[in-house]
C-alpha cells in the first residue's frame, strides 16, 4: 500500500465508532471523531473526506465492521483490516485502556507499517453468505455432539428416570439433524448457481482426499484463491507451515507450528489428509518410508497436510484436475 498524507485509525464497537485522524507529516497533532457505527451517521462523516488523500485501517471485529467496510468501498476510500494482535503486539508497554486512544494506537500503528499493509476488500456476497452458512453449520455440529453424548448418561440410569429425558433429546437430535442437511443443501446450491466456486469445487475434489466439505472451506477462506499468492502462505495461515526457535549457540528449540492458526481449516485439512494417506499410493508409500526412517507420525503427517494444500493451488492455478502420476509410472 503507497503512502497516504492523512491516516485514519477507527476503534469499532457494536454501536459506536472512534476515529482517530493524523496527518503523515505531523502526527503529533491529532484529531478525534466519535459518531455511529449506522448507515446514516458514517456515510455523513466520509462526505467529508478525500479519497486520494487518506486511508483507513482498523482491527478485525467481525461483523461490526462490515458497514464501515462497505461504506468505504462505495466511496472509493482505500482501508485495510488488521488482526487485532497484531496491533495489540505492536503497542508495547501500555497501561489502561480507553476507545480513544486504541483509534489513537491505530493510528499510529498504520503510520509506522503503511507500506507493508495490504489494502483490504469484500468478498463477494455469495461467499459472504456461503461463510455465514459455513458458521451455521458449525454451530449445530457442536450442538449435536453435545446432545449426543447425553447416551452415555441414559445407557447408565433406569428407562423410567430417563424416558422423556431421553425422547426429548432425540427429538432435538433429529431436528438439528435434519436442519444440517437443509444447510448443506442449501452451501451446495449456492455453489452450483456460482460459475467460479463449481469450477473450483470440482477441481479440488478431484484430489484424493479432498471431499466436500474441505473444499468448500478451501473456497471459503482463500476467497475462490485471491487472498494468498501461493500455497506456503495457506499453509502458515492454518498453522501448518514449521518454524524454527533458535538464539545464540545455547538456545536450540525443536522446529514446530505455531498456534498462531486458523484452527478450523486445520482440522478439516487433518481429517483429508489421514483420507488421503489411506488411498492415495504415493501419500500412502511416503507416509510408510519416512516413517521407516525414523520420522516421527505427526512430522510426516503434517508434511501431507502441507502437500495437499499445495496440490490445491497446483489444480486451481493449472486449472486441470488432479492427475495421479503413478497410474502412468513404467
Amino acid at each position: 500500500m503507497k503512502n497516504y498524507p492523512i491516516i485514519y485509525g477507527v476503534d469499532i464497537s457494536k454501536n459506536t465508532l472512534d476515529i482517530c485522524c493524523l496527518a503523515t507529516e505531523s502526527p503529533e497533532h491529532k484529531t478525534f471523531f466519535h459518531i455511529g457505527n449506522d448507515l446514516k451517521s458514517i456515510p455523513k462523516f466520509l462526505a467529508k473526506v478525500l479519497p486520494a488523500d487518506a486511508v483507513f485501517c482498523m482491527e478485525d471485529t467481525g461483523v461490526y465492521t462490515y458497514r464501515l467496510c462497505t461504506c468505504l468501498e462505495t466511496s472509493g476510500i482505500a482501508y485495510s483490516v488488521v488482526p487485532a494482535i497484531q496491533i495489540k503486539r505492536s503497542k508495547g508497554l501500555k497501561r489502561g485502556k480507553t476507545d480513544k486512544t486504541d483509534a489513537a494506537d491505530i493510528a499510529h500503528y498504520a503510520l509506522i507499517h503503511q507500506r507493508e499493509m495490504t489494502p483490504t476488500h469484500l468478498a463477494d456476497e455469495d461467499l459472504q453468505q456461503l461463510k455465514l452458512l459455513m458458521s451455521e453449520r458449525n454451530k449445530l455440529l457442536k450442538a449435536l455432539k453435545i446432545f449426543k453424548a447425553s447416551e452415555e448418561s441414559f445407557a447408565c440410569l433406569p428407562k423410567a428416570v430417563c424416558k422423556v429425558s431421553k425422547r426429548q433429546n432425540h427429538c432435538t437430535v433429529r431436528y438439528l439433524t435434519k436442519q444440517l442437511k437443509a444447510i448443506e443443501k442449501e452451501m451446495a446450491s449456492l455453489i452450483d448457481h456460482n460459475e467460479t466456486m463449481q469450477h473450483q469445487n470440482e477441481l479440488l475434489q478431484s484430489i484424493p482426499g479432498v471431499g466436500t466439505q474441505t473444499a468448500t472451506m478451501l473456497i471459503c477462506y482463500t476467497r475462490c484463491f485471491k487472498s494468498f499468492d501461493n500455497w506456503r502462505q495457506l499453509a502458515c495461515y492454518a498453522g501448518l507451515a514449521p518454524f524454527e526457535y533458535q538464539s545464540g549457540t545455547s538456545v536450540r528449540g525443536r522446529t514446530k507450528v505455531s498456534n498462531f492458526a486458523l484452527k478450523q481449516l486445520k482440522s478439516v485439512i487433518h481429517m483429508a489428509a489421514l483420507t488421503a494417506k489411506q488411498w492415495d499410493t504415493e501419500l500412502k508409500q511416503y507416509f510408510e518410508r519416512k516413517v521407516g526412517e525414523g520420522k516421527n507420525k505427526m512430522l510426516v503427517m503434517n508434511a501431507i497436510r502441507c502437500k495437499l494444500i499445495a496440490r490445491a493451488f497446483a489444480v486451481i492455478k493449472r486449472d486441470s484436475p488432479y492427475i495421479n502420476t503413478k497410474k502412468y509410472a513404467a
